[in-house]
């Protein structure tokens, strides 16, 4: 039974309506900017760049696959577990926590069995639970590496939060602990199952945009509670660089479909706030490809909200802002349509960015295929994020190792 892969939920060959007809941006003699035309695009469906199918039936429930939840924090609370009501093929069949009353709450909210519900210390008995198809980790970063590893000894398929790890040598550890149990092993990057990235996706691989020549980001926050464990290094493996700015880290190679061979960062780590004393409070970063394509990043837990990302080519640019949220995001692209300058707005349906991630591992399990975004996924970003605080710590621009 063909089961669709990403394309349910993604942008349509119908933008193609809108091609790029000149290869510069429009800009008058004198540096005069002409007018700019917005264009409302009507809703967008059909197929994406990483799959041609049409999309498949909602399976039965007894067909479904069964995922344990492992961490029962607000990301598990607030968007995994409400995600199983728009996913087609992934159901809730098992919980792992520290607290078996959360836990019963929780299991009763959902209709998991309360046999069915583990600790920490039974943990491994998932493994002789035949509903259980799935162990989807999402613990602070630092505990990432144990359950991955022990997971993949009760022979159960790894669904592993972002960041991988805290730090490149651990991530390699966990893929070859998953290579050895013959599992796989998927990292929850939902951006790029989200519809508004793969569109801009689609854009670049069309050729809309031209040669790819910049990519501007932000992705930055405040975070309040001296006492959250995103703040323990031990626990989170770096500040706002590994939670946070990862997303503009990976959507530069994402979207541009390279690999940076060079980076150059600077952190800020104030003395005073009692927020930063083992982690990074900002970070900004460059990051060099071999097209001279160039991205550069800025992160914070320390200012106003801010979710954006622009991307500049030789055709045209595009941006989303808001970028990076759960909700709301928001794509827009101009280009030169003979002497005008020309804003298209494409109408794309949001979707849940947790379903559609999870509905994609669920395909590859079923249908024996590798995740678009396996382990050697997040240990690229790892191994770039070293280069990073390398780069930070001895003021020198770093080639980053491969």
């Amino acid at each position: 039974m063909p089961i669709t892969e990403l394309s349910r939920r993604t942008f349509l060959h119908s933008v193609a309506a809108t091609a790029l007809s000149a290869s510069s941006f429009a800009q008058e003699p004198g540096g005069k900017i002409n007018q700019v035309d917005e264009v409302q695009l009507s809703q967008i469906h059909g197929p994406s760049e990483q799959n041609e199918k049409a999309p498949g039936p909602f399976l039965p429930m007894d067909q479904r696959i069964g995922f344990a939840i492992v961490g029962l924090g607000r990301l598990s609370l607030n968007q995994i577990l409400p995600a199983f009501g728009h996913s087609q093929y992934c159901k809730p069949v098992a919980l792992v926590s520290g607290d078996r009353e959360k836990a019963l709450k929780v299991a009763g909210q959902y209709g998991i069995a309360p046999t069915a519900i583990y600790n920490y210390a039974n943990f491994d008995q998932l493994g002789k639970n035949p509903e259980v198809k799935v162990i989807y980790v999402v613990l602070p970063n630092g505990m990432h590496e144990e359950y991955v590893v022990r997971g993949a000894r009760t022979g159960k398929h790894i669904l592993c939060e972002k960041p991988m790890a805290t730090g490149s040598r651990e991530a390699e550890h966990m893929i070859s602990a998953c290579k050895e149990a013959k599992v796989k092993l998927m990292i929850a990057y939902r951006q790029q199952y989200e519809p508004h990235n793969l569109a801009l996706r689609q854009l670049v691989t069309e050729g809309k945009l031209g040669a790819l020549r910049g990519f501007v980001s932000s992705n930055s926050q405040q975070q309040g509670d001296p006492t959250q464990w995103r703040l323990k290094k031990s626990l989170s493996g770096g500040g706002c660089l590994p939670d946070v700015g990862l997303y503009c880290l990976n959507a530069s190679r994402f979207l541009s479909g390279e690999e940076p061979t060079e980076v150059m960062a600077t952190i800020f780590q104030p003395k005073d706030d009692p927020r930063f004393t083992e982690v990074e409070a900002s970070c900004s970063f460059s990051l060099k490809f071999p097209s001279g394509f160039a991205a550069t990043c800025t992160t914070s837990y320390d200012v106003h909200k801010s979710q954006f990302l622009r991307l500049e080519g030789t055709k045209a640019w595009a941006d989303m802002s808001p970028a990076y949220g759960y909700h709301g995001n928001r794509l827009k692209w101009s280009h030169l349509d003979g002497d005008r300058e020309t804003e298209i707005v494409p109408q794309i349906e949001e979707e849940d960015q947790f379903a559609l991630e999870m509905d994609h591992f669920a395909e590859c399990i079923l249908e024996g295929k590798t995740p678009h975004t396996p382990g050697e996924e997040g240990l690229k970003d790892h191994r770039i994020m070293e280069a990073i605080y390398d780069s930070a710590r001895t003021r020198r621009i770093v080639v980053v190792s491969t």
